[in-house]
Formats: structure tokens, C-alpha cells, sequence
């Protein structure tokens, strides 16, 4: 694909990426030419801002069948004519008049349904030339001799009659005011029911989730190891509720079982000395299979206090693109990060980065206290235009560098819906960004607002390679628990690359299943391989993993596959017959260490009755249980809603923020929503 050929044709190639309708490839083409030209950047995003204004009034209200009409004609009559514009403003309002048709038409939905990028390419005809804009001597698309292209002339009215205004502004303001102003009772009428402020309803959704097959039964004869990164993510659980809360049952791939487990705090032994965390375990009949048994590993780390909390360097890196308007988006994420920076002492410095088209240093490092300069600077955030994070990350991470605190908290906080869409936007190429990134040793903190276009999978996939942690802002009682309750987990890492190994005595299991973590698994040699990374864990959190184990007893003795040609099966060692049911390894490194430490333990085996275990491990199951009923897995046995909710009860005692009383009236509505 020709650079010239884009750029050429900008205006075409912004729509049909608007309209869904390029290929992986073309998206990556098109990415790479915005990097490159400014001029071309430009156009996208003012083609953003045009969208963003026609979002922002059909979240109002919706046309009637004479609005595409009244919409054009008022365009005829209410462009500006006064100031002389350059032939690309000319073919920019062209092309924004015809967009706002095709959004309030419905032909917008035709586009994304079926047209290719070839026929919206087509239409740009080969007028198109690259011209000197007057304002900054950049090279900019151009028609030639301020023709139409062929197919627009329908769309847009003949040109005499929509003259661009001139300035960008003006165009915005343009549009949305003819946008409000037409038929305004009638378009009510026509509304459908949304959230205020919600652009994003049930009839367009474009979010994202990574599919995982669920863990599998391993035989122990087959493989006696289990290795994976632990993982103190918490963002699947609220947005599951969302879901729920909104009255649909989640995606499969939104469902991650260790992240619903993890959201909630356990009452486990914080360590002693200077270990960085403790290690609990726990074994007991599986309650949705008796003949099993339910393995539970937990994790506590060290809990600093908040007057012990080391100094902080933070950047807050925030979206505020025109995909942020709605009021669950950047409204939300303005209150969300006030709240964080009135929780922040005299010792920590903030810094503020926001990205739309363009990357843009809106606060230099700041002493959190007092902190009026950043309040004020975060209710001057405004959303509108396109989506750069790629270059937005570039500036959070070189301040965060440059403000660098040996010893201390250095963080980049990104608050985004995900959903970039200019510059580096691949899911491989942003994993090798951050992870270049993540080796300053600036650690990573990624916020998750809004939905209709939310990208889960990549901002999991980023927290995951940039040292860091992922959580889902719905409400802002989920801010207040991520980022006043838990602050200190959130931005005080006390282990890093932290790797669990377990192996299986060949004697007491037949096999084994890892519940969730399915994203985490890793091979067993990577578990002594230093330079492989791996979660990291919070001041004061707390991590859980269940193991669903067959025992030797209720084996059915038959290999799945046929035996091996060459080799027979292994003998067990003396230690087999030790009562063991498994050996626990875990590595982990200090924040700024590059050597793992190893820690060792036994766990016997054991057939105590489930209903005398520990209330936080029933706890913990009912939840692995309710996420596998929301996945439909074939490993849920006799697990029920209402078994959900009776293994729950007992957890409800300790429960200071009523976040496990909420688990079960979520339960009760996934119940109706599944008959």
C-alpha cells in the first residue's frame, strides 16, 4: 500500500476506518501514515470531532425520516461565508455533512455491515491531490480545482452552498448546533432508552474480549506441573456487574474466574519479618463434586500503612478522546481521579498527560499537596477528536523517567475506555511498546471506564506486559475502593515477577485443573527463568488460586491418549508416599531486584467435609462457581445459583463494605437472567 495513495485519498481512508470497513492490514497502513504526516492527522481529527458532535446530539435525541433534509439544508444555510477557506476545509465540511447523513440516516450501519474499503476509496474519485496549507506550509490533502468527487454530490449538496467555516471550532460547533436544533420533539419521540449520557446503547457495541478455553483435567501421568504468574487484576468481577446491572448476562470472554475470586479481600496472616508476603493453603472436598477435592493457595501480602507509604512519583495518563463523552466515561474518570489526588501527601508529585489526536502535557510534576493546581487541572479535561494513545504512553512514561524517584513509587496510571484508534492500535505492537516501557521501571495501573466500544482485551494485555495491575471503573463507589481503600495496594508493588510451580504427588492425584489464570499459564522452565516476567503484588493484597484435584482413588486409571512407544511411566519417589498431596514453589523478586528469591511448602492431603472449612475459602468457591455457571463450563458439575448463595452465606459476616452482599444479590440476577 502506497503512502501516496493515502494520503491522496485521506479523507476516504478516515471514513472507511470510522465504518469498520479496512482490514487489519489497511488499520496498521493508515496508523503508520497519521504517525508520519501531520497534515493527515489533522483531518482525522477533525473527521473525530464531527463524530463526537454527532454522538454527543443523538445521545439527546434521535431524527425523524425528514431530518437528513433539514440537516443538509441547514447546513446550505448556516456555514459560514465570511472568512476564505482552503480547498481542504471545503472537502472536509463536504465530507463531515455527508457522515452526519449517513450517522442519523442509518446508512452509517449499512457501512459498517458490508461496504469495503475499496468502495469508500472509490468514491474519492482522483481529484485528490496533496496541497500547501496556508496556515503551516504542511502538505494536506486537496481537491482539485474544489471538484466533487463522484458519489458525494448527492450526499452533501453542490458546493456553493456548504462553505467551510474557519476554524476548526467552528465546524464542531456547526454541526452540533445543526444537529440540536431540527425537529427536537420529534426526534425525542423516537429516542430509545439508554443511559444518560450513553451513546453507546444496545444496538451498537463494539467491545472487545480475549477468548480463553477454560484450564482442562491434566493427568498427573501425563504432566505432574503446574506453572503461571499470579494475578491481582480485579477488573473482570466489576465488569461482569455491569453487565448484570444492566440486565444481560456477561460475555464468556469477559468472565476471568481468578479476577472475581481476587476482587475480594480474605483474612489471611499478613507475613512476618521481612518476607514480602505470606503463604496459606487449605484442602477440602469439592462442593460441586464430592469426589474431588478443592485446593486453596492464598497469598497475603505485607501491609504498609499509609503514613509508612514511600514517596511517589505518578503520572496520570488520560483519554480524552470523543469516544470519553459519555457521563460513565470522562465525567466518571474526573471524579475518580480527584478522589486519588486528595488521598496523596506533601511526598508524592503528580504529573498529568492526556491524549486525543494528539499527546499533550497538561500538567507538569506538581506536589500532590496542596492539591488544588491538580483538581483544577483535571476538571479542565475536555473530551473530543481521535484516539493516540500509543503517543500518549510515549509522554506518560518519558515523564515518569525523567521524574524518576530511586526508592519510591513511580507509576503511570492510564484511564481509558481502550479504544485507540490512531497511531500504534495492534495488540502486538502496543505490547511491545509497553513493554520497552516497562523496563524503566515506572510500573503500570490501568483504569477501565465506560462500555459500547470498550476494549477489555486490550488493556488487560497491557497491564499484563507493563508491570502492572487492571481494574474497571463503573461507579464511583468501585473508585472509591480501588483508589481510596485499597490505594496503597494499588501503588505500592512489594513483589515482583512472582511465579507459582506446583507438583503433584503421582501417588494421591490422578489429576489436576487450574481454576482461571487461564491467561497466565506459563511452561515449567520459564518458573526458574529469571527474565521471564510475571505478576506483581500490592502492599496489603491478597491472592487466591483454587486447584480442582482428582484424587488417585477416583481416577479412572485410563490414559485419554494412546501409551508411548518409547518410554514407560515414571516411579514414584519415596517422598510419594510421604501423605503429600502436592509441593508448592514460589519465585518472586523485590521491586527493584533483577534475582528471584524461592520459597517451598507441603501440603498433605485431606477429606475434611467442606462445610468445616474456613468461611473465606467457601467463599472463594462460591464465586469460582458462579463464574463458571456465567461461562457455562463443562467442569461445573452439580454447581447451582442457589448453591452459590448458600456457600456464600457464611462469608457475609466480615463484610465491611457490603461488597459480599452484593456478590449474592448479583448471583440472584444472573438466576432470572439465565431461566
Amino acid at each position: 500500500m502506497e503512502r501516496e495513495e493515502i494520503h491522496a485519498n485521506i479523507d476516504a481512508w478516515v471514513a472507511a476506518g470510522q465504518a469498520g470497513a479496512l482490514s487489519e492490514e489497511e488499520k496498521q497502513a493508515l496508523a503508520e501514515h497519521l504517525e508520519a504526516c501531520p497534515a493527515c492527522r489533522e483531518v482525522a481529527d477533525q473527521a473525530a470531532k464531527v463524530s463526537g458532535a454527532v454522538s454527543r446530539a443523538m445521545a439527546e435525541d434521535r431524527p425523524d425520516a425528514g431530518f437528513e433534509d433539514r440537516l443538509v439544508e441547514g447546513f446550505r444555510k448556516n456555514a459560514p461565508r465570511a472568512a476564505p477557506a482552503s480547498p481542504a476545509r471545503r472537502g472536509l465540511l463536504r465530507f463531515a455533512a455527508a457522515a452526519a447523513v449517513l450517522v442519523v440516516a442509518g446508512l452509517g450501519l449499512l457501512l459498517a455491515s458490508g461496504l469495503d474499503a475499496n468502495l469508500l476509496r472509490s468514491r474519492s474519485g482522483s481529484g485528490v491531490k496533496a496541497h500547501q496549507d496556508p496556515r503551516d506550509g504542511i502538505g494536506s490533502p486537496a481537491l482539485e480545482n474544489d471538484a466533487v468527487p463522484a458519489g458525494r454530490e448527492n450526499l452533501a449538496g453542490k458546493e456553493e452552498g456548504i462553505q467551510a467555516p474557519a476554524s476548526e471550532e467552528a465546524e464542531v460547533m456547526l454541526v452540533e448546533k445543526e444537529m440540536k436544533k431540527l425537529s427536537r420533539s420529534k426526534r425525542r419521540e423516537a429516542r430509545r432508552p439508554s443511559a444518560p449520557g450513553d451513546f453507546y446503547g444496545p444496538d451498537h457495541n463494539t467491545e472487545s474480549y480475549s477468548h480463553q478455553p477454560e484450564n482442562p483435567f491434566v493427568k498427573v501421568a501425563d504432566d505432574p506441573r503446574s506453572t503461571f504468574s499470579i494475578d491481582v487484576d480485579t477488573a473482570s468481577y466489576a465488569n461482569v456487574r455491569r453487565f448484570l446491572n444492566r440486565g444481560a448476562l456477561p460475555q464468556k470472554g469477559a468472565v476471568r474466574i481468578e479476577e472475581m475470586i481476587n476482587y475480594f479481600g480474605y483474612d489471611y496472616a499478613p507475613p512476618e519479618g521481612d518476607e514480602p508476603f505470606a503463604v496459606h493453603m487449605e484442602v477440602a472436598r469439592c462442593p460441586w463434586n464430592l469426589a474431588h477435592r478443592l485446593v486453596r493457595i492464598g497469598l497475603k501480602g505485607k501491609v504498609v500503612e499509609r503514613e509508612a507509604r514511600p514517596p511517589s512519583n505518578l503520572v496520570f495518563l488520560i483519554d480524552v478522546s470523543g469516544s470519553m463523552q459519555s457521563s460513565n466515561k470522562l465525567p466518571l474518570l474526573r471524579k475518580a481521579m480527584k478522589l486519588l489526588a486528595r488521598q496523596l501527601t506533601e511526598d508524592d508529585f503528580v504529573t498529568i498527560v492526556t491524549y486525543a489526536g494528539r499527546e499533550s502535557l497538561v500538567l507538569p510534576s506538581t506536589p500532590a499537596a496542596p492539591p488544588g493546581r491538580i483538581l483544577a487541572a483535571i476538571d479542565s479535561l475536555r473530551s473530543g477528536g481521535s484516539t493516540h494513545g500509543s503517543a500518549g504512553i510515549r509522554l506518560a512514561y518519558e515523564q515518569a523517567r525523567t521524574n524518576f524517584v530511586a526508592g519510591g513509587t513511580n507509576r503511570v496510571i492510564l484511564a481509558t475506555d481502550g479504544d485507540f484508534n490512531v497511531g500504534v492500535t495492534s495488540n502486538s505492537a502496543l505490547v511491545d511498546l509497553i513493554r520497552k516501557e516497562a523496563k524503566s521501571g515506572v510500573f503500570l495501573t490501568v483504569l477501565g471506564f465506560g462500555m459500547g466500544n470498550y476494549k477489555d482485551d486490550k488493556m488487560e494485555l497491557l497491564a499484563d506486559k507493563g508491570n502492572g495491575n487492571y481494574a474497571y471503573i463503573d461507579t464511583l463507589d468501585e473508585a472509591k475502593k480501588v483508589l481510596v481503600h485499597d490505594l496503597s495496594g494499588t501503588l505500592v508493588t512489594i513483589a515482583k515477577d512472582v511465579k507459582i510451580q506446583v507438583e503433584f504427588n503421582p501417588v494421591a492425584v490422578d489429576s489436576w485443573r487450574l481454576i482461571g489464570y487461564e491467561n497466565r499459564v506459563m511452561a515449567h522452565q520459564d518458573f526458574n527463568d529469571d527474565t521471564k516476567d510475571a505478576g506483581e503484588i500490592g502492599a496489603g493484597h491478597t491472592v487466591t488460586a483454587l486447584y480442582e484435584v482428582v484424587p488417585a482413588s477416583e481416577g479412572s486409571g485410563e490414559d485419554e491418549v494412546d501409551p508411548l512407544k518409547f518410554q514407560e511411566g515414571r516411579r514414584p519417589s519415596s517422598a510419594a508416599y510421604s501423605g503429600a498431596l502436592l509441593w508448592l514453589k514460589l519465585r518472586h523478586k523485590l521491586p527493584e531486584g533483577e534475582t528471584s528469591r524461592l520459597q517451598e511448602f507441603g501440603v498433605q492431603d485431606s477429606t475434611l467435609d467442606f462445610a468445616s472449612a474456613s468461611a473465606d475459602f467457601r467463599f472463594a468457591s462460591a464465586v469460582a462457581a458462579f463464574g463458571m455457571l456465567l461461562r457455562d463450563s463443562p467442569h461445573k458439575g452439580t454447581a447451582s445459583f442457589d448453591g452459590v448463595k448458600e456457600l456464600a452465606a457464611e462469608g457475609l459476616a466480615d463484610d465491611p463494605h457490603g461488597l459480599r452482599a452484593e456478590f449474592v444479590r448479583l448471583v440472584d440476577k444472573a438466576k432470572a437472567l439465565s431461566r
